[in-house]
């Protein structure tokens, strides 16, 4: 961790778990803003259009960010929407809903979402769902870097799902450190992660143990082709059974 010493997974797994709750209220009380806006401006307002799209799209944003806190669809966004999947953090998480609080707020203003177009207990709805929000949007951003471990390639939404095990839970593929730690070309079974060379035992330096090409010495061309003319005409006889250790006591 950036900013403690002692590891933050195992609480982390509760807070984050908290927060991700929080998310989810938090999303839930934007839509029903958004369309009690979205009621408001089309009976008020004569130029309804624009705001009606804006109120829409604030919605149907709130529900995708709101999927994204959920177990559904979890390949979906991780192979369409990466910054929202569990490789990484909650940074882009709460910077859109920091930009949902501040356009929530923004429509306080209007006449057409203003307290007495609303009414009392829509307006607090509307307020309160921008103040909880905008809050929850820098509370995701801080404990994305407070929670990841950076070292281990450990990100703060895979601590929340794993908690102080999400280093063990994790592909080491996963990892950014895994170009250091495995070659999937040379060592598909995570062999050999340490180092990438042995010591040679007949050079005294290094070889590279994924390297496929092998030291094979060339073909020998000084030969003397007599060197081994006084062995040809030798006899090759009986041993010598005297020497036999049945012969000798049983002495070896």
């Amino acid at each position: 961790m950036p900013f403690f010493k002692k590891p933050l997974a195992g609480p982390g797994y509760v807070i984050l778990n908290v927060i991700r709750i929080m998310n989810i209220v938090s999303f839930i009380a934007v839509i029903v803003a958004s369309f009690s806006m979205l009621v408001k401006t089309f009976i008020v307002s004569k130029f309804f259009f624009f705001d009606a799209v804006s109120h829409v799209i604030t919605a149907f944003l709130s529900m995708f960010l709101l999927l994204t806190e959920t177990p559904l669809f979890r390949s979906y966004f991780a192979r369409n929407w990466p910054l929202l999947a569990p490789t990484h953090g909650f940074l882009t998480l709460g910077i859109l809903m920091t930009i949902l609080g501040v356009s929530v707020l923004g429509n306080l203003n209007k006449e057409a979402t203003s307290q007495a177009s609303l009414g009392a207990s829509y307006w607090r709805i509307v307020i309160a769902s921008g103040i909880i929000v905008l809050i929850m949007g820098p509370a995701n951003i801080l404990a994305s870097y407070v929670f990841r471990q950076k070292k281990l390639g450990v990100t703060a939404r895979q601590v929340r799902a794993y908690g102080a095990v999400a280093a063990q839970k994790l592909p080491l593929h996963l990892s950014p450190s895994a170009s250091v730690r495995m070659d999937a070309k040379h060592r598909p079974f995570g062999l050999l992660a340490r180092s990438d060379t042995v010591p040679a035992a007949a050079t005294g330096g290094t070889t590279r143990v994924n390297d496929p090409r092998r030291n094979i010495s060339a073909p020998m061309n000084n030969v003397q082709p007599d060197q081994f003319v006084r062995f040809e005409g030798e006899p090759i006889g009986k041993p010598d059974l005297a020497h036999h250790p049945a012969m000798v006591g049983g002495r070896f």
